[in-house]
């Protein structure tokens, strides 16, 4: 007999005495609605994303990878605001509901949780193509919160990690290749967390976003929302060594600046501040890459190894 909505609710998605690490959860799974106990002096910064089978993630793929990814995908949005993780509802849709995928996918979405530090305390199941939609809520002490418009002439910017493997990862199975590749499947379903970096850096950087369509998709939304320019150097682009091997260095460094989905941050802060983002790159034990600077105008423009302006095909991940 299929399980009913409450009973699948209660099997897969409730987990007896989960709570926030804040103990702010009043009321979680169970009720209408959620109830939270807002936290003094900070303001709440919320983020909700759709991940489509076959779309975002191949439907094939084992459900605990799945759910890992889905809310991976999401805490990004925290790091990127300098946001401290708090809980999270989800929308799940299903074309039915089969146990052995439900009891592997919220395995993956609990342990996801429990190492982001976020309490699951609503949402909601319903029939039909699957489908995963997540919400996560956080805090940042007020006026603290990283964003995009706060990018200024002549700051640095810089990219964390290395770009570019989960494109490639995509780009493998696309061309239905055998070879598997454990650095770059793992890097696809579980992309790393940049939450710490995210709260040290405010109060350091000067805008922020996380790398989701292509770094010169997102960085450009720095660009428009601060109304700068910005000279980016391509040899400076931290490609990864792993897909350059694969796939050869052009089309490393084209995944690296177009192909998205490595969930590595981009940020800017002013040029002083060099010797502090090193040691925030010590002290995080993280590649933290200056590719370029922050200039007058409104163009984003790519310099080769000479300084001479180049083109590249900037197109990043387009959702229509």
């Amino acid at each position: 007999m299929a399980l009913s909505e409450f009973e699948l609710i209660k099997q897969y998605f409730t987990e007896p005495g989960q709570t926030s690490v804040n103990n702010d959860v009043v009321q979680g799974i169970g009720d209408d609605c959620a109830i939270i106990k807002p936290r003094p002096d900070c303001e709440l910064v919320v983020s909700v994303d759709t991940l489509v089978a076959d779309v975002h993630f191949p439907a094939s793929a084992n459900p605990y990878d799945i759910a890992c990814r889905a809310l991976a995908v999401n805490v990004s949005d925290l790091a990127a605001m300098g946001a401290s993780p708090g809980w999270f509802t989800l929308a799940l849709t299903l074309p039915e509901p089969n146990p052995d995928w439900l009891a592997f996918f919220s395995k993956g979405l609990f342990d996801s949780a429990k190492q982001h530090g976020l309490a699951l305390v609503g949402g909601d199941t319903t029939r039909g193509p699957l489908a995963i939609t997540l919400q996560v809520l956080g805090y940042v002490p007020v006026g603290q919160a990283l964003r995009r418009n706060g990018a200024n002439v002549g700051d640095n910017i810089y990219v964390t990690g290395f770009l570019g493997m989960a494109g490639a990862w995509l780009e493998l199975t696309g061309q239905q290749q055998k070879r598997q590749d454990k650095q770059l499947y793992e890097h696809f379903y579980r992309p790393p967390s940049r939450l710490a970096l995210g709260k040290a850096l405010t109060g350091i950087a000067s805008a922020a976003i996380d790398i989701s369509d292509g770094l010169l998709a997102d960085l450009q939304h720095i660009l428009e929302q601060s109304r700068v320019g910005a000279e980016v150097l391509l040899e400076q682009i931290p490609c990864s060594a792993r897909v350059a091997e694969l796939l050869g260095e052009a089309r490393a460094q084209a995944l690296a600046l177009s192909a998205g989905d490595d969930y590595e941050l981009c940020f800017c802060a002013p040029g002083n501040l060099t010797d502090t983002i090193e040691a925030l790159a010590r002290d995080h034990d993280l590649a933290i890459t200056c590719i370029g600077r922050i200039c007058s105008g409104e163009n984003l423009v790519l310099l080769d190894a000479d300084r001479q302006p180049v083109s590249v095909d900037r197109k990043g991940y387009q959702h229509f």
